[in-house]
């Protein structure tokens, strides 16, 4: 047998540049480089097999859990075709990418994560930024990452990565299992050398397969179809991940089923087709809503059924309504009691379209559907036009970069009141151009995610939409974005704090406590002062960025179109109200009020809340 004698961070890059996926015929490179940041756990053994690779992209972030957002991001955009592998040090750089990996396997995303870890041979014990346990010499900070992967392991002798690196591969590549993937590396592991075999490191291709589902359920699934008289589509993120759009756009159009979308398949359909009718759930429309709240059928395809979608369990009001799951992952196929249809949404769609080629809903029913979705259009329009003044609201700014965006463009975001807006409001054109991490809606997302799917498709405009409390968690990225030639178009959105949470806070018969950026009163004693003044548009500037600060909404418009001629990345500042929100469209969302409380308001929220969950069910 023919061997190489490298390292073993020597070899884990050899096999990673040699990792390629096909679907349908097309075949990819799936690692295309690595993100991160060295330090002592890492810098002689990954960093070292890095500089020996230079066709093997390494991209320098300013945080470790940035690299997992970017990988994230690429994935996503990618539609889980690709990724990026991310290293860090031992200790807080390694901890750093903790929540990139919670979000990552949420999302089932794939991200390949190789963090430095304590030196195996344990003589030079404790090491900087190693935890010790009395209890055994085998625990490590790396040890946090293993509810949020889903494959874990430790690397203590270099002949383990040889069974070790196909088992990554596997889980990476999986439709059903792909998620976050950790390989704990001991420094000084990573430096060791073996004789590997050579076949190691010659080219793989994993097949994307495309699984069939079982003959029974399927039957099942068509009976239920052929029966239902108000039947409801669910598109998930699985439709977008599978590239089943086209499949769904014919099925639709055949049967006439309305298609109403998650925060993950936003974007399934286009806006306009006729078939689609939005955002549904908790952050849903008037349309969808309306729909799922009479559906006797419900669809999902690649959903996971979050309490967003399903509005806590509250959307499906039709004491008759049944369920079936179109789904990769048996585990999400069985939710709700449904018909489990364990299957490949395009695959499975397109059999569908096949079997029910003479089923078409009622004139009856296609007429509603038409006529919710012209008014929800309407209402649409109307919160793109208020004229509020003097500060814009926030569906107004939303507006202005739809209508400043291109139909191939991406919008991002990711946390506080921008989900819900966006989700209602934005016109998504074509597939992915809508990208929204709302598994985990993590706040720092949005820079380092834009700049993943920028990556993905340079040819596609990233607007990045994040309000001023993101922005100040983590805005190091801009730096990233321009040493790297990055160009994206922030839009930040400066509403003094919160606001989402403050908007849940009053909600909820409270007053907004400690959402607000404000300075501590010495009267009260609490953070009820002057609003703290803060120059955004400075900051990114001093970054990198090229900055515009908008005052109104006709210098946005003027702004968006400036950022848009820019060849690097352009944030744009724009004050809005914050007390101006979008409405809620027959949805609810269950967040716990105090049973007990000396505040009225409170009292009263509280009984509300008690009235409201009545109407949450279970689907047996």
């Amino acid at each position: 047998m023919n061997t190489r004698r490298v390292t073993v961070a020597q070899a884990i890059v050899a096999f990673l540049k040699n990792q390629y996926v096909e679907r349908d015929g097309r075949e990819h490179k799936f690692v295309a480089g690595v993100l991160g940041i060295f330090g002592h756990g890492n810098v002689a053994g990954i960093g070292q097999a890095l500089q020996e690779n230079p066709d093997f992209p390494y991209i320098l972030v300013r945080n470790e859990q940035s690299a997992v957002h970017v990988a994230a991001g690429y994935a996503k955009a990618s539609n889980r075709l690709r990724t990026f592998a991310c290293t860090s040090s031992i200790g807080p750089g390694a901890t750093n990418m903790i929540t990139g990996a919670a979000m990552a396997t949420i999302n089932r995303l794939p991200v390949l994560l190789l963090p430095g870890d304590i030196f195996a041979r344990r003589n030079v014990a404790p090491v900087l930024q190693q935890l010790e346990s009395p209890a055994t010499q085998d625990t490590g900070v790396n040890d946090c990452f293993r509810p949020v992967s889903r494959y874990w392991d430790r690397i203590y002798r270099p002949e383990q990565i040889i069974t070790c690196l196909p088992e990554v591969m596997r889980v990476l590549t999986s439709p059903s299992d792909c998620g976050a993937v950790t390989l704990a590396l001991p420094q000084d592991v990573q430096a060791e050398a073996y004789d590997f075999p050579e076949e190691l490191f010659r080219k793989r291709v994993w097949l994307i397969r495309r699984p069939t589902p079982d003959p029974v359920s399927f039957h099942r699934a068509v009976d239920a179809i052929r029966s239902a008289s108000k039947p409801l589509i669910v598109a998930g993120g699985g439709v977008l991940y599978s590239e089943a759009s086209g499949a769904l756009s014919q099925f639709a159009t055949q049967t006439g089923i309305p298609v109403a979308e998650t925060q993950a398949g936003k974007g399934s359909l286009p806006y306009n087709h006729t078939q689609s009718v939005g955002a549904v759930g908790a952050t849903g429309n008037l349309a969808a809503n309306r729909l799922a709240g009479d559906a006797d059928l419900v669809i999902g395809i690649g959903t996971r059924y979050s309490d967003f979608t399903t509005a806590s369990m509250t959307a499906f009001k039709n004491p008759a309504v049944r369920f079936v799951n179109i789904n990769t992952a048996e585990f999400d196929a069985y939710k709700v009691s449904a018909i489990p249809v364990v299957g490949d949404a395009a695959a499975t769609l397109e059999q569908l379209a096949a079997v029910l080629q003479a089923h078409r809903v009622t004139d009856s029913y296609a007429l509603q559907i038409a006529h919710l979705k012209e008014a929800w259009e309407g209402e649409v329009d109307r919160l793109f036009q208020l004229g509020h003044q003097p500060l814009p609201a926030q569906s107004e700014v939303i507006g202005a970069m739809w209508e400043a965006s291109g139909p191939r463009d991406i919008l991002l975001s990711a946390a506080g009141s921008h989900p819900g807006d966006l989700h209602k409001l934005w016109r998504t054109r074509t597939p992915n151009g809508y990208h929204m991490e709302y598994g985990y809606s993590c706040m720092g997302y949005e820079i380092p995610g834009a700049m993943g799917a920028k990556i993905a498709d340079p040819s596609r405009e990233v607007f990045v939409f994040l309000g001023d409390g993101t922005y100040l968690m983590m805005p190091s990225e801009i730096v990233t974005s321009v040493q790297e030639g990055i160009k994206l178009i922030i839009v930040l959105v400066d509403n003094h704090g919160f606001a989402s949470i403050g908007g849940l806070s009053k909600s909820l018969g409270q007053c907004g406590f400690g959402t607000s950026y404000r300075f501590r009163s010495k009267a009260s004693a609490q953070l009820d002062g002057d609003w703290i003044p803060v120059d955004f548009a400075a900051n990114a500037a001093s970054l990198g960025a090229h900055a515009i600060r908008a005052r109104n909404l006709a210098e946005l418009k003027t702004a968006l179109a400036e950022a848009k001629a820019m060849d690097r990345t352009t944030v744009i500042v724009v004050e809005t109200d914050r007390e101006t929100r979008v409405p809620g469209y027959d949805s609810w969302w269950d967040v716990a009020v105090a049973e007990v409380s000396s505040t009225a308001s409170v009292r009263e929220a509280r009984a509300r809340y008690e009235e409201a969950r009545k109407s949450e069910r279970y689907h047996l």
